[in-house]
């Protein structure tokens, strides 16, 4: 495979842009792309630019030493049938995205000294919790009904972000009664309700890392998505993750619009109180009376805007009342063997020291020397069939960990691979700590590994132009999810939003937000023969 294959979009130069747009689109992430793709499939032009070298945002892949990772998704739920997440991605690729299931126990959890898992399909989840936990029947089936009676509840969270303020004031009472108080609960508050056993919580809270925050911190809500999200099991795209931008660019180009990489956007152009246009890194501009940002909320709003413009419609009082999720380090492993002669699975593992994980975080945070609250660990050659079509005889593993950006920001304002020899020590010692918990729980793999490397905080920042090198964007908080601010209307005539600080994390959940985002663009009205189009009967 030649290095330039993972390399999505066209890249940037002004002589390559049309002389005119209906909107224009900042980032090409999940939500980028899917508002793009859906109003393209409208008739709008759409201009995408996207500040990296490839497009696709956390979907992007890349290529190093004869080895492919990924750098976000590394798994996804809800596409094995005909759901609206599987409908909604067939649309957007036209049906070229295919995916692969993982292994029935797709997540594993090492918790202390203990071992348990999720597996798939909803009754054989329910069954294999009460195989693990035979005293608490009751917990987990009360557990299985909130997840059941928490789908409107989303729903209708989603839709508030759609409406207008007046017809939010309007639908107030209607989606108060559709919103349990219990979604905007935290997870562990609500879970502890239902049983006093700590392994259990524990066990049901495993993927809290797929959010960025541990249940005593987190919404009930993100927690209920995620678990109904990967209820009936994980899968894998196959081809890799940058397939997905790879097969949604196509859409927006077929209606005469395209998606731009090295288009970096550094100002977002404003007179008379609405938005007219952007400007580029080169001085260039490009003027559109539509302009959706999926740069993040920190971004777009406390680097992109005008101070006056922010402080003008009171953004300026809205932005502290949220922040970032958690950083975190990224290692990525090649081996000279395959997946099957390595003995990889197709499960994914999470690695806590104890039951615990919010005083776990606390003491991570508090000590860089205490043990990693959580480790993710992905095997993403042992998911996808067709990657060892496109790299023989390799394999490859991706781990992930949580880790303050505090620690990095000694080294703001520094040059990728220019950060020096401190630098270069500090994650090279993270980097082995976190090795060896691979090592511990596939000791054959010690002796074998080809090549790895070492991503930080830092590293996303430049990459993805974050800016305190958040996963998530927002963290997800109870008093996040209330921000009725916070949604694809913006109060700046012209100005939209996309992408997870919108809605919610996960490549699903910016999908969605795109989806809403096109909606509250172009109205009800004209949304619905494309929903019908998208989704059938339903």
């Amino acid at each position: 495979m030649k290095p330039s294959t993972l390399r999505i979009g066209y890249r940037y130069r002004p002589k390559r842009l049309a002389q005119d747009y209906d909107a224009v689109v900042i980032g090409s992430g999940m939500g980028g792309l899917t508002s793009a793709a859906l109003l393209s499939e409208l008739g709008w032009k759409v201009c995408v630019l996207e500040q990296h070298y490839t497009a696709g945002g956390y979907t992007h892949s890349y290529e190093r030493n004869g080895y492919e990772w990924d750098v976000g998704v590394h798994y996804i739920g809800d596409v094995g049938t005909a759901t609206r997440t599987r409908k909604m991605f067939d649309f957007l690729s036209d049906g070229k995205l295919q995916w692969s299931p993982m292994a029935a126990e797709y997540d594993r959890f090492y918790i202390g000294d203990k071992v348990f898992n999720a597996v798939a399909g909803k009754q054989a989840f329910r069954d294999n919790l009460l195989r693990q936990f035979p005293d608490e029947e009751a917990a987990i089936d009360r557990y299985m009904e909130l997840l059941s009676q928490v789908s409107g509840g989303l729903s209708a969270h989603a839709m508030d972000k759609v409406l207008k303020p007046w017809q939010q004031k309007l639908a107030a009472p209607f989606m108060s009664l559709k919103k349990p108080k219990y979604l905007y609960r935290n997870t562990y508050a609500v879970l502890s309700e239902l049983t006093d056993n700590q392994d259990l919580i524990a066990t049901l809270c495993g993927q809290w890392g797929d959010m960025g925050l541990p249940p005593k911190q987190s919404s009930f809500l993100v927690h209920a998505m995620i678990a109904r999200h990967y209820l009936y099991g994980g899968y894998y795209p196959v081809g890799g993750s940058w397939k997905i931008a790879e097969s949604i660019i196509p859409r927006i180009r077929k209606a005469g619009g395209e998606v731009f990489t090295y288009a970096r956007v550094t100002k977002i152009l404003a007179e008379a109180g609405r938005v007219t246009g952007v400007e580029m890194a080169d001085g260039h501009i490009i003027e559109c009376e539509c302009v959706i940002s999926s740069a993040g909320i920190a971004n777009t709003f406390g680097d992109l805007l005008p101070a006056g413009v922010v402080a003008k419609f009171g953004y300026s009082q809205d932005l502290p009342k949220v922040g970032p999720s958690f950083a975190h380090l990224g290692i990525y492993v090649g081996l000279r063997q395959t997946a099957a002669e390595l003995g990889l699975p197709k499960t994914n593992f999470w690695i806590y020291p104890d039951n615990d994980y919010d005083a776990a975080v606390e003491k991570f945070v508090a000590d860089p020397n205490a043990e990693f609250p959580v480790v993710y660990i992905s095997f993403p050659s042992a998911k996808d069939p067709d990657y060892e079509n496109r790299h023989p005889g390799t394999a490859t593993i991706e781990i992930v960990a949580p880790a303050p950006y505090a620690w990095f920001a000694a080294w703001d304002d520094t040059t990728w691979g220019k950060r020096g020899e401190d630098y270069e020590a500090f994650k090279a010692a993270l980097g082995e700590r976190l090795m060896e918990h691979l090592y511990e729980k596939l000791p054959q793999l010690r002796g074998r590994v080809d090549y790895y490397e070492v991503s930080t905080p830092q590293s996303t920042n430049w990459f993805s132009g974050y800016q305190q090198g958040e996963l998530y964007g927002l963290e997800h908080t109870a008093d996040r999810l209330k921000q009725d601010w916070l949604g694809p209307r913006t109060r700046i005539p012209g100005l939209w939003l996309t992408g997870q600080d919108t809605l919610t994390c996960g490549v699903t959940g910016a999908m969605m937000a795109g989806m809403l985002t096109t909606m509250a663009i172009v109205g009800m009205r004209r949304m619905g023969p494309l929903m019908k189009e998208i989704y059938g009967g339903e």
